[in-house]
């Protein structure tokens, strides 16, 4: 389906792609759908293996193909997508997004941002059209005026200060790497060991209202907390077990310690080690914040601010081995952190290739509210040289795998725009717009956690008839 409008001058295009595609490993664990139609060999026979479609992860593919064509320049669509995922609070295994794309977006600053701007990837052009749809949208249901522009931090300041990808900045309690204010030799340890050592300090000064969730909330086995009192003023941190050398710590360089970081007895400081590098999506102190606000609430300690607070996350690594989702895919390998026709940061570029994989900062972005991804999109690849590497030497695909993007190189390699797009979640937004902590809440007919239909009862078995028309064999029992 393809409708075009005119508002105020500018062309809109609505398009609906279609959600039967070829399984490639994009990322996601995908739907399959069996079908009776046959495929021939090489040789001309006709080959009995069964047949199946791949329900789409997202239109990732089609969009891009549409852009490349040049006969669409900028689209949105409400789409359809299927994702065969382990059980989560804020998961379905299908969903609707509001998905755009557009032709000729920036890959870099943009001339017109402040050269300043902690917006330093490409992309402006979708920021803008998304502000002003959240802005408009947030003005008429809520009427609540958001600010002009939305704050922007990259993924290494939100990990760093927050442990998290998607921080919710509503309150402080904000993480601290004190590696820098330990002594010459425990500092080189943890230099050597490529880690750091971060805290959570719960002042009674600063932080009150967390103080009783701090004495309330258990450590794991990541982290430690420790109460500072006039007794253990010149030995909390020799106290602690969560490295063995800080038990080395003189008195005096403790109080060192104290002073830079404002610690008085009464205080609570909880303590883990994390790489120096951040990995993933959240760290072992950005799950305590979380824990620290979650019992504070609970504990009528502390209310948490009404008002939305929306942020860009930028700068994500490029690529990973710490994402357990897609393991199953990767098999030991590198993954795409977003998928594998983001574009690198180009300032990045000479590190990627030179097989620095890493160091390589993508030109990925998510929008975030009070703590919730509701979007994410990047500048995509278009140049079919530089993705034909990322499939090839990066992420070390075979040809097998590198088969169902070969009609997406074909299309980069007869010439491609710069182009880019997001994905909002709707249901999600409607959530949030709702006021509900899950998206089931927003679902007619959701599935459980566990990705079951209780009206529908499915998923279900089939018999055994219809497998065999399908070329199914059901599994066979021992």
């Amino acid at each position: 389906m393809l409708l075009i409008f005119i508002k105020q001058g500018e062309k809109r295009v609505i398009l609906s792609t279609k959600g039967f595609l070829w399984s490639s490993p994009e990322g996601a664990r995908e739907f399959l759908v069996p079908t009776r139609i046959t495929k021939t060999n090489e040789d001309g026979n006709e080959c009995h293996n069964p047949t199946f479609y791949a329900l789409q992860q997202s239109p990732q593919q089609p969009k891009q193909l549409l852009i490349c064509s040049g006969g669409v320049d900028r689209y949105f669509q409400l789409a359809k997508c299927f994702r065969d995922e382990d059980g989560r609070k804020d998961r379905q295994p299908e969903f609707t997004q509001i998905d755009m794309e557009m032709a000729f977006v920036s890959w870099g600053l943009h001339e017109s941002r402040d050269i300043q701007s902690a917006w330093r990837i490409g992309g402006s052009e979708i920021r803008d059209m998304v502000e002003a749809l959240i802005q408009q949208i947030w003005q008429k249901v809520e009427g609540i005026t958001l600010p002009a522009s939305f704050e922007v931090m990259t993924y290494h300041e939100a990990m760093t200060r927050f442990g998290s990808d998607k921080p919710d900045t509503r309150f402080s309690l904000e993480i601290t790497d004190i590696t820098h204010l330990l002594p010459g030799r425990q500092h080189s340890l943890f230099q050597n060991s490529m880690e750091v050592l971060e805290i959570i300090a719960v002042r009674k000064s600063g932080e009150p209202q967390f103080l009783g969730a701090s004495r309330e909330c258990q450590p794991d086995s990541t982290t430690e907390r420790i109460t500072v009192t006039n007794r253990t003023l010149t030995s909390w941190l020799s106290n602690a077990t969560i490295h063995a050398s800080l038990k080395e710590l003189a008195p005096e360089e403790i109080l060192h310690i104290n002073e830079k970081l404002q610690l008085a007895p009464g205080d609570d400081v909880w303590l883990a080690r994390r790489s120096r590098i951040p990995k993933g999506g959240s760290t072992a102190l950005g799950a305590v914040r979380l824990r620290l606000s979650e019992i504070a609430q609970a504990r009528n300690d502390f209310v948490i601010p009404t008002e939305p607070h929306f942020l860009w996350i930028t700068e994500f690594p490029l690529f990973t081995k710490a994402d357990s989702d897609k393991h199953f895919l990767a098999k030991g390998r590198w993954s795409s952190t977003h998928h594998p026709f983001t574009a690198p940061m180009w300032q990045d570029i000479d590190a990627m290739y030179r097989g620095d994989v890493e160091s390589v900062r993508g030109q990925h972005y998510d929008l975030v509210l009070n703590g919730v991804e509701i979007g994410g999109g990047s500048v995509r690849i278009h140049d079919a040289i530089m993705q034909d590497f990322i499939f090839s030497q990066i992420l070390k695909l075979d040809e097998a795998e590198k088969e169902p993007f070969r009609h997406l190189l074909h299309a980069l390699q007869c010439g491609a725009p710069p182009h880019g797009g997001i994905a909002l979640g709707f249901d999600r937004l409607m959530a949030m717009l709702c006021n509900t902590q899950s998206i089931r809440d927003v679902i007619a007919f959701p599935k459980t956690a566990t990705g079951t239909d209780l009206l529908f009862r499915s998923p279900a078995p089939i018999s055994n008839e219809i497998l065999f028309q399908y070329g199914i064999q059901p599994r066979a029992t021992t």
